[in-house]
């Protein structure tokens, strides 16, 4: 069998050189290409030098059509603007498409959704983190469980993280409103400020904290009235996510064209 052949999007950056690391280690995968914005200073470098490893010989271009030329599959932790274009390719091509990129607009996951019906084998998630897919399905129960308890979900990221709530917060605020049978975003309360009044019962609270170089902390909270409850992910390395789009992008090349989350890939998707 021959290995899927991966192009690396905004391979300049810190979850670039993970991914480029990733493939590197993983059986059945290989770095076909490498491409960044125009103007990184990582265009014109080998990837693997980029990534801390040895030599690829292949270098990053600023030309994302090049770099999709004879790819099988793309890794894509960029801007959503960049995912939705990538996605629209991906579905010209029948690329596989693993979207580790948060902060997209309703709008532009409707349109990386629509790629994925197209054409595209499309894996997206807020977090590719095994430990947090594990971690959403738990909360799903417990709220299901536990429906009089407040939910409270609190997360804390490095100083450089533009979107707030993070995407595995707000899939974990997701979780839980499947969990009680609620319509999220009606329920999701993502800021307080000022005289706001007594909490809401049945909402999903958010808070977002920012600093220093913190990789991926997350608490969901079940305040009851005589007992609390909470449970705790913390990222140790940006290889996890690494890890975990990897299995993505092994698992969705046998797939037929769709959209997809990890629940699909590890196997523990609840039925509505």
């Amino acid at each position: 069998m021959t290995d899927l052949k991966v192009a690396i999007a905004g391979a300049g950056g810190r979850m670039g050189a993970a991914n480029i690391r990733a493939v590197t280690a993983t059986p059945g995968l290989v770095v076909h290409s490498a491409f960044d914005r125009p103007g990184s200073p990582a265009i014109g470098r080998d990837a693997g030098e980029v990534a801390g490893i040895e030599r690829l010989g292949v270098v990053i271009v600023d030309d994302a059509e090049a770099a999709l030329a004879g790819a099988e599959a793309i890794i894509d932790f960029t801007v959503p603007a960049v995912s939705v274009l990538l996605a629209e390719r991906a579905a010209s091509l029948g690329l596989v498409h693993i979207i580790g990129t948060t902060g997209c607009s309703r709008d532009e996951d409707w349109a990386i959704q629509k790629a994925g019906s197209a054409g595209a084998r499309i894996v997206k998630t807020g977090n590719f983190s095994l430990g947090v897919n594990m971690l959403a399905g738990l909360v799903r129960q417990v709220a299901r469980a536990l429906p009089g308890y407040d939910v409270e979900i609190l997360e804390m990221h490095h100083n450089k993280k533009v979107d707030a709530p993070s995407g595995t917060a707000l899939m974990l605020g997701q979780a839980a409103a499947a969990g009680r049978g609620v319509d999220f975003d009606a329920s999701a309360v993502r800021g307080r400020d000022g005289h706001t009044g007594p909490r809401v019962p049945g909402t999903i609270g958010f808070a977002a904290l920012r600093g220093g170089n913190v990789i991926g902390d997350h608490t969901v909270i079940f305040a009851g009235e005589t007992e609390r409850i909470e449970i705790t992910h913390r990222a140790e390395s940006r290889a996890m996510f690494a890890a975990g789009a990897m299995q993505a992008a092994l698992w969705a090349k046998d797939q037929p064209a769709g959209f997809y989350d990890m629940a699909d890939v590890l196997g523990v998707k609840e039925q509505d």
